[in-house]
């Protein structure tokens, strides 16, 4: 063995750590274990907003953790199906991943706040992809947002063998009437400014006198309304439709 491979410092881990729908009562223990013991911590965010995963942790971390914020290059100011989002979100999480696998290969642990779950449609999966071959990677699961929305209800969302559909509010309305008709408990999520083409569908689908709209589920300022008396509400980011299944039970 050579003497520079001897003193190479053995890689740090990138940890994606879920930190649940908003509370952060609802954070898991192992969660606020690696928070507590951070010594880098990375979050995305808007660019000109603090972040909300940031957000979440505030008061949570330990005095001189060194933050690097991964502000994204764009959001809604252009269309999905405009071939620059694509190119300009890929550089993003290229120029994100590269900071990320130097601090891993000096030997630094980092912590990557996520909101929800970073599994379920969150960004830290387009680093983990590109970081696991190289570094090592961890992900600790955590409450979805949509597990808060239904709570919130105060109704359970499935009985016995009903099936639940996940859908994003970006789809076409053909396939988001079709894939409503045929599901007996729903979640609508990333509605925002889909929510009229969102309420046209579920009145198509014979769906939107049983749906409610929760916005900010888990947080201070939750709310919970059914969605037929929101009519010309604007819809916030963190909003979310559910339709309870009512299937087999006892």
């Amino acid at each position: 063995m050579t003497a520079a491979a001897q003193t190479r410092p053995v890689p740090g881990t990138i940890h994606g750590v879920g930190l649940g729908p908003g509370d952060p009562d609802l954070m898991s223990v192992r969660a606020h274990r690696l928070l507590s013991g951070a010594r880098h911590v990375a979050f995305f965010r808007k660019a000109g907003r603090p972040g909300q995963a940031r957000r979440i942790v505030e008061g949570l971390l330990p005095e001189g953790v060194i933050e690097f914020a991964m502000e994204y290059p764009v959001t809604t100011e252009i269309p999905l199906s405009d071939p620059r989002y694509n190119e300009m979100l890929s550089a993003f999480y290229a120029d994100c991943t590269a900071h990320l696998r130097c601090l891993a290969v000096a030997g630094e642990d980092v912590v990557v706040l996520c909101e929800g779950d970073p599994f379920f449609y969150g960004s830290f999966m387009h680093l983990y992809e590109r970081l696991r071959a190289d570094v090592p990677v961890a992900v600790v699961p955590a409450i979805t947002g949509m597990s808060a929305a239904w709570t919130a209800t105060g109704r359970p969302v499935t009985w016995g063998d009903d099936v639940l559909t996940v859908l994003m509010g970006t789809l076409p309305q053909e396939e988001l009437v079709s894939r409503m008709s045929a599901t007996d408990a729903l979640v609508v999520m990333k509605i925002g400014r889909n929510i009229d083409k969102v309420r046209a569908a579920l009145k198509a689908a014979g769906r939107f006198d049983a749906a409610w709209l929760v916005e900010y589920a888990s947080m201070p300022n939750q709310s919970v309304t059914r969605l037929c008396d929101a009519d010309g509400k604007v819809t916030p980011y963190f909003s979310i439709i559910v339709v309870h299944g009512q299937g087999r039970r006892p």
